[in-house]
């Protein structure tokens, strides 16, 4: 899927890799969280979160339509798409907080060290990679504990709209048993959507879900500091 390039628009979907710290930060997520239970990582990406949260105990499944990819050619894949991301926050470092990362270089070097450890774990487990795509999921009800979904809903709002993100937030309520957190609730270029997020919030508590907003300690885009959460009662 592509959108049409500009000097201010990333491009085609970024394919991200990001570490388990990343995570732990960016969904505020604790060791109660991660100690066996059943984890959807959806959209995973390149991500080693899937590989670093087993090793703690987790039961972690990541879906991504790359994963249809043969492993050789996604492995390749995560390594560009990894210098693509950092590229694009070093060429437009003054939209982000540098603080978490320590600056562009080490950015990018966490970064390609999660793309190896997903390169190596998908080799070695490639089950747990599911090549799925939002906002249809081959799993079924409750077949999760906790469903963790970032840096697809909002971040591209400039080409998903309302009704896809709709239909994709029940899609990950539907198959979480608990709770479903999102993040970020801006997009790429650190635009907030506040009329979005209360919009799919009135719409989901129409149906029943209640919703939540919670503070994050993790900000890389400048004021990106709070995640979406869908629970139950």
């Amino acid at each position: 899927m592509k959108h049409p390039l500009d000097t201010d628009v990333l491009g085609e979907f970024l394919v991200s890799a990001r570490s388990l710290a990343e995570y732990r930060a960016i969904f505020d997520l604790t060791e109660a969280d991660l100690k066996g239970r059943r984890i959807l990582d959806c959209p995973g990406g390149a991500a080693s979160f899937t590989v670093e949260a087993s090793d703690l105990g987790a039961r972690v499944t990541a879906a991504d339509p790359i994963y249809s990819r043969p492993a050789e050619r996604l492995c390749s894949l995560a390594v560009s798409e990894t210098d693509r991301g950092s590229d694009w926050a070093a060429a437009h470092s003054d939209r982000y907080r540098w603080d978490w990362y320590g600056g562009p270089e080490r950015h990018r070097a966490m970064r390609h060290t999660a793309a190896a450890r997903f390169c190596a774990d998908l080799t070695a487990h490639p089950e747990r990679y599911i090549a799925a795509e939002l906002p249809s999921l081959p799993f079924r009800d409750n077949s999760f504990d906790l469903v963790l979904s970032s840096h697809l809903l909002f971040t591209y709002a400039d080409r998903l709209n309302a009704d896809f993100h709709l239909t994709a937030l029940l899609e990950l309520y539907r198959v979480s048993a608990g709770e479903a957190r999102l993040y970020p609730l801006v997009d790429h270029i650190g635009r907030h959507h506040d009329e979005l997020v209360e919009h799919l919030r009135k719409k989901l508590l129409d149906r029943g879900i209640q919703t939540s907003l919670r503070e994050t300690e993790y900000e890389f885009h400048h004021g990106a500091h709070t995640m979406l959460i869908l629970h139950g009662d």
